[in-house]
């Protein structure tokens, strides 16, 4: 079995047991329909007993009998309609519950992949499409359609040629309902690219408010979001449309049907093959035995939503690693080591930083330099398992990422990205990671190591300030510090921190300094990507990293006063001079 199929079944396997098991429910459901058909046909039992029955007669006591019980009749089957309404609406939200934290686990990783925000937020909205689907009128109508036949068979006891008229119409409603999921697929996939192409640009709209107000291009970038938003709605127009024409030609179907029932019931009236109850009994149960076909094609762009959100999940979730099963290492105490790592671009593919290798024991502090573009950061993404490795290996204490829990291994790690992003919530719960258990000596231990101490308790509310969206409510190098105390928190082994300083004055330039040293005091080990010397002062390894390779590596006065020897850049790439670059290095490191 190929390595794709088995991954398609594990994502089968995984949505299933997500889902649930819902047979004997679905078998519950389909009983309950059953009744339910059944006691639809009260309606038809009643016309019929009261033209055939009370009015000959002329007794009004059998009318009233039939009236009671067609009342207790429908009082029940509305209880029962009820109850599965209930049901469905309880199932729906069972299925959300326990699919909704995945799709946002896949929410969460996608974007290591490549995918744009608003296709990870998809994933979050597929999932509210299936719920929405199996606790509406959608679910219903496949529910009853195994119970046309039912209504199909009164029909037929009635008179054989009213129910070879009836199936017929069934046949043509169904045949509508083929023709529409035909002429709808297609429709409805173009219709959710250009959902996701108009919710991309929206996002980057509402991200760069700042630019586009400052540089005034905001009026064209809502002409793009315009255009796209145009394309959507003609999509969704014409997926409307062909649903809409179907739904309406079915209704135009079943009316002319009711009506050739009526006629026909009529002729076989007055040629004596029928009584006169029976026409309007008929008229009743071939309306309920079409209804759910009807009301099927009305649904079946929700259908296909549902269907479309399901596929696009379980295609999703075959890429999730389930690392639940790997047992449970050490703390790691002693190395942090990387063997021939190659990344790539996550989307393009193409090779952004190739067949790097180092190592460092506990205690070492690597400052990594080098001209902008010349894949430092993806470094950085690289060692701490954000961007996947196309080749090589990253080991703590000689383990690979893949051999850890990812939970776990993060308690430590501690990473401060260039642009900082803190999250919604409180000063204190951003440092803290979100950590339920965290302590109060832990999250000011990790600020006061930050420096960020002092900044924060002169905010409003201290540790208890509300950040709010990204936590822009405080300034760059607020938020660069909170993240750097964010990064520090726990005392973790690895630390890499990329152009830590960027937005930092003197002070906090001193406070980081101090930091890294702390980190090496304690026996950790820390990746440090800077432009500015200051970043550095602490380190005792340099790399120099240029064109996607690393090529210097060594101890910082080494590397500084080095200027031959240097490893040549891969073919293609023209190398500088030896005396050059060991210059550039001397100037980066000051």
């Amino acid at each position: 079995m190929s390595n794709a199929r088995r991954r398609f079944q594990a994502s089968e396997e995984l949505v299933s047991e997500r889902l649930g098991r819902y047979r004997g429910l679905i078998v519950f459901l389909l009983g309950l329909s059953f009744v339910i058909s059944l006691l639809a046909l009260t309606g038809s039992f009643y016309m019929l007993q009261i033209y055939d029955r009370a009015l000959t007669s002329g007794s009004v006591p059998t009318l009233l009998a039939l009236s009671v019980l067609a009342i207790a009749l429908y009082l029940f089957q509305g209880l029962f309609d009820v109850l599965r309404n209930q049901i469905l609406v309880r199932v729906g939200a069972r299925i959300d519950n326990r699919l909704a934290p995945l799709a946002h686990r896949v929410a969460i990783e996608m974007p290591r992949f490549g995918y744009s925000t608003s296709e990870a937020l998809e994933r979050g909205r597929d999932v509210d499409t299936i719920r929405s689907f199996v606790s509406g009128a959608g679910a219903i109508a496949l529910l009853d359609l195994p119970w046309m036949p039912l209504f199909l068979g009164f029909v037929y006891m009635l008179h054989p040629l009213l129910g070879l008229l009836t199936i017929g119409g069934a046949c043509v409603l169904i045949t509508l309902t083929v023709i529409t999921e035909m002429l709808s697929r297609r429709s409805g996939r173009e219709l959710q690219k250009a959902s996701i192409a108009r919710a991309m640009i929206a996002d980057t709209n509402t991200r760069n408010a700042d630019v586009l107000h400052a540089m005034g291009f905001g009026r064209r970038a809502v002409e793009r979001f315009g255009t796209a938003n145009a394309e959507h709605l003609r999509l969704h127009a014409r997926t409307s449309d062909i649903t809409g024409t179907l739904s309406g030609l079915s209704k135009v179907t079943r009316m002319m049907l009711q009506s050739a029932l009526l006629g026909l019931g009529a002729y076989l009236t007055i040629v004596g093959e029928l009584s006169p109850g029976a026409i309007i009994a008929c008229s009743v149960a071939a309306s309920r035995a079409l209804a759910p076909v009807e009301m099927a094609i009305g649904n079946w762009k929700g259908f296909t939503a549902a269907r479309r959100s399901h596929a696009r999940l379980r295609d999703t979730l075959a890429t999730l690693e389930d690392d639940d099963s790997l047992i449970a290492l050490p703390a790691p105490t002693e190395s942090f080591t990387v063997e021939g790592m190659t990344v790539v671009a996550p989307g393009s593919g193409a090779v952004l930083l190739g067949d790097v290798s180092f190592d460092l024991k506990a205690g070492d502090a690597l400052g990594l330099i080098g001209p902008s573009g010349s894949g430092k950061t993806t470094l950085a993404k690289g060692i701490v398992g954000i961007w996947p490795l196309l080749r090589g290996h990253v080991r703590f204490d000689g383990a690979a990422l893949d051999q850890w829990r990812v939970d776990l291994l993060g308690d430590h790690i501690g990473y401060l990205p260039q642009e900082v992003s803190l999250m919604e919530g409180t000063v204190a719960e951003n440092i803290a990671r979100f950590a339920p258990d965290a302590t109060d000596a832990d999250v000011v231990a990790a600020a006061k190591a930050a420096g960020a101490h002092q900044t924060i308790i002169h905010l409003p509310d201290g540790y208890q300030t509300q950040l709010g969206p990204f936590g822009t409510s405080l300034s760059a190098g607020q938020r660069q510090r909170v993240g750097l105390a964010r990064a520090l928190y726990g005392a973790p082994f690895l630390v890499v921190l990329d152009e830590p300083n960027s937005n930092l004055d003197a002070d906090g330039e001193a406070a980081l300094s101090a930091a890294i040293a702390s980190v090496r005091a304690r026996g950790g080990i820390v990746v440090v990507i800077a432009h500015r010397p200051k970043a550095l002062e602490s380190v005792n390894l340099v790399g120099f990293v240029q064109g996607g390779k690393l090529v210097a590596f060594g101890p910082k006065d080494e590397i500084v006063n080095r200027s031959v020897g240097l490893k040549p850049l891969p073919k293609g790439k023209p190398a500088a001079p030896a005396a050059e670059l060991g210059d550039s290095i001397e100037q980066a490191v000051g």
